[in-house]
């Protein structure tokens, strides 16, 4: 088993509970961890034995796009994609972190991490 990892995505996204949220938007950084059995990769060289990188980003993109009110709705429907989509991949981690969140105080951002 080998781990694709595809870290640093960023996305403007409508994300939150709040309705300025939902109006003004912030930005997101993604980070997906990918347990996939590469050996048949490994030997062909061919990228249909094993998870496209892209096809995963385009995926990832298109759920980011849908607003959430909460990053464990739009995380969930992330994974449950992947894991529909890629049936190769055999576990699946999700980090969503939101930048300068509006919390009423100063911080980096907030994150959640699920599990498929």
């Amino acid at each position: 088993m080998a781990v694709i990892s595809i870290e640093g995505m960023e996305f403007f996204a409508y994300h939150g509970c709040f309705k300025e949220e939902q109006v003004i938007g912030t930005k997101f950084r993604c980070d997906l961890f990918l347990e996939v059995d590469t050996t048949k990769a490994e030997q062909t060289d061919n990228l249909h034995d094993t998870v496209n990188y892209q096809e995963v980003f385009q995926l990832v993109k298109v759920e980011m796009k849908t607003k959430s009110k909460l990053l464990e709705h739009v995380g969930r429907r992330i994974l449950d994609r992947i894991m529909l989509e890629f049936p190769q991949v055999k576990h699946a981690r999700l980090k969503i972190r939101k930048l300068n969140p509006p919390l009423g105080g100063k911080m980096d951002f907030v994150s959640l991490e699920l599990e498929s």
